[in-house]
């Protein structure tokens, strides 16, 4: 979600690393201008192993919260501040599900469905972009947005997909496709050199009426891998379903994707819950295999 802030006066945004500040979203007034400045010294500094910028940092939160005492409006922890003025100063910020620390000194998360903002301790500044842990070498944002996405594999529909097996199928994996996505197609034929995997498929007709219809006959073929297949490999029409069929493994289908915001086909995943979007190639798809069968192995604390 990109904030659209046409009302509010001298207001940009910021997309900054953990280290390095290259704009600055705020909210003019007197008490915020030597806070300002004081942000402003970072964009030269690096939190990696110097302590000027961490001081320069709590330096600008304890004025933040001077100035928003002296104004008669430090009342409630940090939490309750950030939510009470995002929400009354930016029309976007309704909705705030989470509001948490991050590793940065003086910085929250702000969390809206799985978009992440950055704030002070009392919601006068805002940050839309990427944090980034310049000594671990980590870009936390990225990482945040990994878990939001996670998708318990053993809590997926697998009754609303069909099955396909290749070779002894002991590793795993479940991907939502379009039948007329051709993504989609590309990823099945990188599939096709993967050996020793169990594929759950999911149709997700989210391209059209005829998506939908294709996908209908497709799930209720008499043999469903074997259709899908020849429709998506060998280009042959998808077959006129035989008899009467329940189709609404298809509408559940789509349901569950729009409450996990699976906004394009195809998106694979893992045992380990971790989402891939998008048609990798052979090599990829067999790393990402190994590092899921690690991770449920020896999960991370």
């Amino acid at each position: 979600m990109k904030l659209s802030l046409p009302l509010i006066p001298l207001l940009t945004r910021l997309n900054f690393a953990f280290s390095t500040f290259s704009t600055f979203t705020t909210l003019a007034t007197p008490t915020t201008l030597a806070t300002l400045a004081i942000f402003a010294t970072l964009s030269t500094l690096t939190l990696a192993g110097f302590g000027a910028p961490t001081t320069a940092m709590a330096a600008a939160s304890e004025l933040s919260t001077n100035s928003t005492a002296s104004t008669g409006n430090n009342s409630g922890s940090p939490e309750v501040l950030i939510r009470k003025n995002l929400s009354s100063r930016l029309s976007e910020l309704q909705d705030i599900d989470e509001v948490r620390k991050t590793p940065m000194p003086g910085i929250w998360e702000v969390r809206s469905g799985n978009d992440l903002f950055y704030t002070d301790a009392q919601g006068n500044y805002l940050i839309q972009g990427e944090l980034i842990d310049t000594k671990a070498q980590r870009n936390l944002s990225a990482e945040r947005v990994a878990e939001l996405n996670t998708v318990e594999f053993s809590k997926l529909p697998f009754g609303d997909a069909f099955t396909l097996v290749r070779g002894n199928g002991e590793r795993k994996l479940a991907v939502f496709e379009d039948p007329n996505c051709g993504y989609c197609k590309r990823f099945e034929q990188s599939l096709l050199k993967v050996n020793n995997i169990t594929v759950h498929v999911f149709l997700y007709p989210i391209l059209g009426e005829d998506s939908v219809e294709k996908s209908r006959r497709l799930w209720c073929a008499k043999d469903k891998p074997a259709a899908w297949n020849d429709w998506m490999h060998a280009q042959k029409s998808a077959p006129a379903p035989l008899t009467p069929c329940d189709t609404n493994a298809l509408k559940r289908n789509v349901e569950f994707g729009k409450a996990h915001k699976i906004n394009g086909t195809p998106t694979l995943f893992f045992v380990d819950g971790s989402r891939v979007p998008g048609a990798i190639p052979p090599d990829a798809i067999e790393k990402q295999l190994a590092q899921a069968a690690a991770n449920v192995a020896n999960p991370r604390k």
